[in-house]
Formats: structure tokens, C-alpha cells, sequence
């Protein structure tokens, strides 16, 4: 890969598929406050670091997904 450009098309695709993610992911919070009215949604720090760790670890499978190809 030292050599080639990154394909356009999957750049653009993979932009819109996680605005696409994070919009339902606000949706989905802003859902969990109107029900719950009186209180704001508040992340505690354990529950940030929970979310990290997991964003971290998606992305860690979404670049091995390619795999070795010189077997």
C-alpha cells in the first residue's frame, strides 16, 4: 500500500455509512432524554471510557477485515 492512493469511492461511502451511524446514535440518545424528561443525558466517566474502549475495538475489526492476502 506504500505506493497506491486510497480509492475515492470507498472514502466517500465509508464518510456517509458512519454519519449515517452517528445520527442514529443522537437520534437514539435524544430518544433516551425525551422519555426520561427531568434529567439531561449525562455519560459518567466509566460509561466514556466503556465507549471508547468499543469504538477502538470496532475499528480495530473493521481494519482487519482485509486480511493478510499474501498467504
Amino acid at each position: 500500500m506504500a505506493g497506491k492512493r486510497p480509492n475515492p469511492q470507498i472514502l466517500i461511502i465509508s464518510a456517509v455509512v458512519g454519519a449515517m451511524v452517528g445520527v442514529a446514535a443522537g437520534l437514539t440518545l435524544l430518544k433516551r432524554s425525551e422519555a426520561d424528561e427531568e434529567e439531561r443525558p449525562m455519560l459518567t466517566a466509566a460509561e466514556g471510557m466503556s465507549l471508547g474502549m468499543l469504538v477502538i475495538g470496532l475499528l480495530r475489526q473493521v481494519s482487519n477485515l482485509g486480511g493478510d492476502k499474501k498467504k
